[in-house]
């Protein structure tokens, strides 16, 4: 399946990693996925079950559909807490190590934030300490590479304009093995007005100079329940929220999206609303 700018969704496990996200993924029409390997709002780090991740690994490979891990939620590397810290690299680890048992190409991971002001620029530098050795071990156990995604910004958040990644990715020497996951609703709620004719290009300008050719790896694409600037990251359907589909037909033809899978973190119950939206986004990049 030679696809360019695949589309799918986040994707449902509960039940089993393969036996509930395969049916998930087919049903919904997804080119590409996207799962959690941990609660999402939890610090265990559960071990997996072999054999579904052999049926998850070979089902994914038999569609071809590269596969995607979404982090702990709580990971934040800049926190001034030093047990948040700690537990923070050991999920980032985990599913690093369970993204390569799954046969998954990168894990996303939110930027993370400094908490107050007067602890900035030393979690700048814990970022430095941290993040630089983990991104050595898995560029030297071929494990799969980490894409830091800004966050929808408020709480003196370590990334959330685009033009933030430049400092982000400078604090761990620029190392290959970080790429960039960008979210529509949490760049246009840290501000950059996507809905406006343009936006999205120029938003996406911003992000290669920032960033770097080839450093964007992964966009999630949302719509929003707010306002531009909110700061808020609450997801909307496409095409039902304040963004609007219109954007997502031009970054459908921006250059630095070419190859880059898409991922749908819409609201949703069941696979009906994931396959509307790739339905939708399927719709605008064939247009």
């Amino acid at each position: 399946m030679l696809l360019d700018r695949r589309i799918g969704s986040h994707t449902k496990t509960s039940g089993g990693l393969a036996k509930a996200a395969l049916p998930y993924v087919d049903a919904a029409g997804s080119e590409t996925l996207q799962v959690y390997v941990s609660n999402s709002r939890g610090w265990a780090l559960p071990p997996g079950d072999p054999k579904q991740d052999v049926l998850f690994r070979d089902g994914i490979g038999e569609r071809e559909l590269p596969a995607y891990i979404h982090a702990s939620l709580l990971v934040n590397l800049g926190s001034p807490t030093e047990l948040t810290v700690e537990r923070s690299i050991a999920a980032l680890e985990h599913a690093l190590r369970r993204g390569k048992a799954i046969g998954a190409t990168a894990v996303v991971y939110h930027a993370g934030s400094s908490v107050d002001e007067a602890h900035a620029e030393k979690a700048m530098h814990q970022l430095h300490e941290q993040l630089l050795p983990l991104l050595e071990t898995a560029a030297a156990e071929g494990l799969p590479k980490l894409l830091v995604e800004p966050s929808a910004g408020g709480g003196r958040s370590l990334a959330s304009k685009v033009q933030d990644l430049a400092a982000y990715l400078a604090a761990v020497d620029g190392h290959p093995w970080l790429g960039v996951c960008f979210d529509t609703c949490h760049a246009w709620a840290a501000g950059h007005d996507l809905a406006t004719p343009g936006g999205m290009t120029e938003t996406l300008d911003a992000l290669v100079t920032a960033a770097g050719p080839g450093r964007l790896q992964l966009i999630h694409a949302n719509d929003s329940k707010d306002a531009c600037g909110s700061t808020r990251d609450r997801h909307e359907t496409i095409g039902k929220g304040t963004i609007g589909a219109a954007p997502f037909a031009e970054l459908f033809t921006h250059p630095a999206t070419a190859g880059v899978p898409i991922i749908v973190e819409t609201p949703s119950v069941e696979h009906e609303g994931h396959a509307a939206d790739i339905a939708l986004l399927k719709g605008l990049r064939d247009a």
